[in-house]
């Protein structure tokens, strides 16, 4: 399985946390969720940190059954539509940047 991962890295604005979780589950989480091939979307917003540690208030993870489902999803017009939702939602609350990793998972569930 491969993963995309969205690491926003920065903060939120102050006293707008809860506006920031609850705009980017009805306004982005919808067009995630939309990408097609997409096999899980998990949105992970941030409650701790270890001291010193950057800070990531959100972590998206998309998984995929392969690389060729993902290159799909990005090539598709639902890319442009997230892109314009998420860029709506930050504009509002977020001051950071966004990187993107893919990974290869190898699961071990106990």
């Amino acid at each position: 399985m491969i993963t995309r991962y969205a690491l926003f890295e920065g903060q939120v604005q102050a006293g707008q946390t809860d506006a920031f979780r609850a705009a980017v589950l009805a306004e982005i989480l919808p067009k995630w969720n939309a990408f097609p091939g997409a096999l899980a979307v998990r949105v992970c917003f941030a409650n701790e940190r270890d001291d010193g540690a950057p800070e990531f208030p959100l972590i998206l993870a998309i998984s995929y059954p392969d690389r060729l489902a993902v290159d799909t999803a990005l090539a598709s017009s639902v890319r442009a539509e997230a892109k314009a939702a998420t860029e709506s939602v930050l504009a509002r609350y977020f001051t950071g940047r966004i990187h993107h990793h893919i990974t290869e998972a190898h699961d071990s569930v106990l």
